[in-house]
Order: structure tokens, then C-alpha cells, then sequence
């Protein structure tokens, strides 16, 4: 989901670098969680390395079409969460979309703001979901549809409210608008049912590689319950 061009503009730019600077202050705050419930920084860099190198990928190469206000994208936002923590998938969102921004889509670069905004925020709601359907006994790797059906759900449904409030804030209530955000709405709220299919195949594939259990790579909550 990137913000197109001209959907908001001018003056009206300044609330996109609150809302963004907001979202660096959680970010970075989960980051200082993360490093200190592994004791060491190590751990945290590799996962926010690893999710960067997922995000620009995700972006870049996978498909991804224009539609409405904005563009469609598999972010995988909910597997990035479930495999390297909120932490490094929050840094992996930003930094991701900063170097596919600078050297492949620097006309994006104003907009940058607008969309770690539409990627973060939904990202903590998301947490905060995680932590009510999901046991604190339950290990990612042995969650049921229904639950990542649930984080899918807030994070898709969490961009779209975004996407939308930046294009009625840049344009107001005109026909036209509403109908360019209706249409990318429509659309986006598909990924929901693709979403929390691959992460059940991710989770899947790590239930047959336990020997990678406490590789620093990973998350510790994918293979074992939180304590």
C-alpha cells in the first residue's frame, strides 16, 4: 500500500511527520524490549535485517498493482510479526520501505511518512490482538487458522482504515474520492483471506525445523510459549 502521489499535499503533509515520528517513538521502544528480553543486541539487528530484506522483497517483487488512492501489496505483515517478533518487523517496515523509496521509487519519498504510518500503526494493533487470541502457552508455530485469521484481519483492516483517512484528509468527502477508495478497499480486504494461509505454511514449515529452536534469528515466542 503506497499512498499515490498528490493524495495529500502541502501544508497538510505536517500531520503525516507526527504520526510517523509517533510511530518511531513505539518502534523504538519495542526494540529496546526486544534486546533486552535476549540480554544482548545481536539477536534484534539479525531480525530487523532479515525482516528488511523480506519488506524490500515483498515490495519489489512481488506483485503489486495500483488501485483506487493506493497500491496493492502482500505485505505479510502478520508472518513478519510471528517469525522475528514486533520489534524487528516494525524496524523491517521502515527501513524496507525507505531503501525501495530511494532507489527504485523516489517518487514515493514524500509520501514516506503517510505510509509508515498506514504500516505501523496497524502492526501495533495487530500486537495487541495477538496477546488476546493467542494463550500466552501457545507457541506461534502451533496457532489455528482462526487466530491468524485475527491478526490478518487487524492488520489488513488497519491499512485500509489508514489508506483511507489520508485520502479523505487529502481530498474530502467528493464522489470521486469515495469511489477510488471504495474500489482499493474492495480489493485489499481480498489479501485477508491469502494472509493468514501463507503464515500457517510458514508456521508449518517451522514445526519441521525445531532444530533451529533458539537460533538468534528468530523469535523466541515462534517455538516456544511466552513465559
Amino acid at each position: 500500500m503506497h499512498i499515490e502521489p498528490g493524495v495529500v499535499t502541502g501544508a497538510k503533509l505536517a500531520l503525516s511527520y507526527v504520526t510517523a515520528a509517533g510511530c518511531l517513538g513505539v518502534a523504538v521502544k519495542l526494540g529496546y524490549n526486544s534486546v533486552k528480553q535476549d540480554g544482548k543486541i545481536t539477536p534484534f539487528m539479525a531480525r530487523s535485517a532479515a525482516s528488511t530484506l523480506l519488506v524490500f522483497s515483498f515490495f519489489e517483487i512481488l506483485p503489486h498493482f495500483p488501485v483506487g488512492v493506493s497500491e496493492v501489496h502482500l505485505i505479510l505483515g502478520s508472518t513478519l510479526f510471528l517469525i522475528f517478533g514486533a520489534g524487528p518487523a516494525a524496524i523491517g517496515l521502515m527501513a524496507g520501505l525507505l531503501v525501495q523509496s530511494l532507489f527504485f521509487a523516489p517518487s514515493d519519498l514524500p509520501q514516506y511518512a503517510m505510509n509508515i504510518t498506514t504500516l505501523l500503526v496497524p502492526l501495533f494493533g495487530m500486537r495487541v490482538v495477538a496477546g488476546k487470541v493467542i494463550r500466552q502457552k501457545t507457541a506461534y508455530k502451533d496457532i489455528q487458522y482462526g487466530q491468524a485469521l485475527a491478526l490478518s484481519t487487524a492488520y489488513q483492516a488497519g491499512i485500509v482504515t489508514w489508506v483511507a483517512f489520508w485520502a479523505f484528509y487529502g481530498h474530502g468527502f467528493v464522489p470521486e474520492n469515495v469511489v477510488q477508495i471504495a474500489s482499493f478497499s474492495g480489493v485489499y480486504l481480498l489479501v485477508i483471506v491469502v494472509e493468514p494461509v501463507i503464515d500457517l505454511a510458514v508456521l508449518a514449515l517451522a514445526k519441521t525445523m525445531s532444530g533451529l529452536q533458539g537460533n538468534a534469528i528468530f523469535h523466541q515466542r515462534l517455538f516456544r510459549s511466552a513465559t
